[in-house]
């Protein structure tokens, strides 16, 4: 049931390459906590992982108060808890679910990713199987990463933060901080990883040098990866992912640190990437989803970014891998903005934090005036 709708009519032309779309909100379903992550099973119903560890079914509107049972337990604290959530490319058939959560406690916590088979009708996560887990542990409860997307290819890529405190190690092929990782369906090493064979590095790291990597989407047109990462005091990081790559933190950052210090003097450096597009001030990016439905064919190649602290998202109007310009919309939900995707409708998904009196929800933008 559509407990709220929204109509909102840009009619003015932006000063974009790509012009405005005119379109609705809606609230698909409400009452949660922190809402995470969001899947999309065929049968028309939804998945939600929500920080604090619980995992709710969404089907008619209605969030199921009763969470999916079977679900690991997770190391609730500060940045940590259950967070991203995806289905096994042939999940139709097998279907498995791929959760990411922190593991561990105050002390000794990390990134683990686990797959289950999903028992819809009882409504429990059956055969849970540890897929992959951050090295070494840390005593920090942030900068977890924890996003992930299956490529072409069948295999899994999951970011994995910097630990905050650890930050020089993640130009260290020795250990997974600050890495985008990449295995198969069932955790080992694909043969092509490009550190496979050095001796001294781990063989699961697929690009090096991030701080906080808050999302990663494979666009199966292109076949390319973009991810985002969250900067110090400025330099959010739009990237394109390739195998291989150093990306340069510390060493290369357009921020500065919280005191006010210099983390770096180099904005670039020989041997590291730049990202395709940074933000100073820092925006907070958080979920990110490149649309290619046939809803809202102006929008169609373009990526929309979350912003956790401007409470919007950012849609950069893209060509291939090149940033045209931005624009700020959905910026009437007015709450934290956590993660957002497109639906196999076509349509485009938003999670957001509570607000004030307002629980979590999930929004569904449709164009103006249907149905």
């Amino acid at each position: 049931m559509i407990k709220r709708c929204i109509i909102l009519l840009t009619a003015l032309l932006l000063p974009l390459a790509a012009q405005a779309q005119d379109y609705q909100l809606e609230t698909v379903a409400e009452g949660f906590d922190l809402p995470w992550g969001v899947a999309f099973l065929p049968e028309g119903d939804m998945l939600v992982t929500e920080l604090s560890g619980t995992l709710h079914l969404v089907r008619d509107g209605e969030r199921i108060e009763e969470p999916i049972d079977g679900v690991p337990v997770a190391y609730f604290n500060r940045q940590g808890g259950l967070m991203d959530i995806v289905l096994h490319p042939d999940y139709a058939e097998n279907r498995l679910v791929y959760l990411s959560l922190a593991e561990g406690n105050r002390r000794s916590n990390r990134t683990r990713v686990v797959r289950g088979t999903l028992d819809l009708d009882g409504r429990k996560l059956e055969n849970i199987e540890t897929v992959f887990e951050a090295s070494p542990e840390k005593n920090t409860a942030v900068h977890y990463g924890a996003r992930m997307a299956f490529l072409g290819d069948g295999t899994l890529l999951i970011a994995v933060g910097d630990g905050f405190n650890f930050r020089e190690e993640a130009q260290n092929l020795g250990n997974h901080f600050g890495a985008m990782v990449r295995v198969t369906d069932t955790g080992e090493v694909p043969e092509d990883n490009p550190f496979r064979n050095r001796e001294g590095a781990l063989p699961e790291i697929y690009s090096y040098g991030h701080r906080n990597p808050q999302s990663v989407i494979y666009d199966a047109e292109s076949g390319l990866i973009f991810q985002t990462e969250h900067g110090a005091q400025g330099g959010d990081e739009l990237n394109l992912i390739e195998p291989g790559v150093n990306y340069g933190w510390p060493v290369i950052s357009w921020g500065i640190d919280y005191s006010g210090a210099r983390i770096s003097p180099y904005t670039e450096y020989p041997g590291m990437a730049q990202p395709l597009h940074y933000w100073t001030p820092s925006i907070a990016p958080a979920g990110m989803t490149l649309y290619r439905g046939e809803a809202f064919p102006d929008w169609v190649g373009d990526i929309f970014v979350t912003s956790l602290v401007f409470r919007k998202v950012v849609r950069l109007d893209m060509d291939g891998a090149k940033v045209l310009d931005t624009e700020d919309v959905f910026e009437e939900i007015d709450a934290r903005i956590r993660d957002i995707r497109t639906g196999p409708d076509g349509l485009i998904y938003i999670l957001s934090e509570p607000s004030g009196d307002e629980s979590g929800k999930v929004w569904r933008v449709r164009p103006a005036g249907a149905q």
